[in-house]
């Protein structure tokens, strides 16, 4: 069972991506190098709730 989970950026605190995840499967947080328009650079984007 797919959940949708947001990307934030932990520099602008902007949610920039969505993403599907299995919760069952797994468990831990997302984390993702991902290119942030506002910022303007790559950051690594940390899951949190849709």
């Amino acid at each position: 069972m797919l959940e949708t989970v947001l990307l934030v950026c932990p520099d602008c605190k902007r949610k920039n991506y969505a993403t599907a995840k299995n919760k069952k499967k797994n468990p831990d947080k997302l984390a993702m190098n991902k290119y942030c328009k506002w910022c303007k650079k790559h950051t690594i984007h940390k899951e949190t709730k849709a």
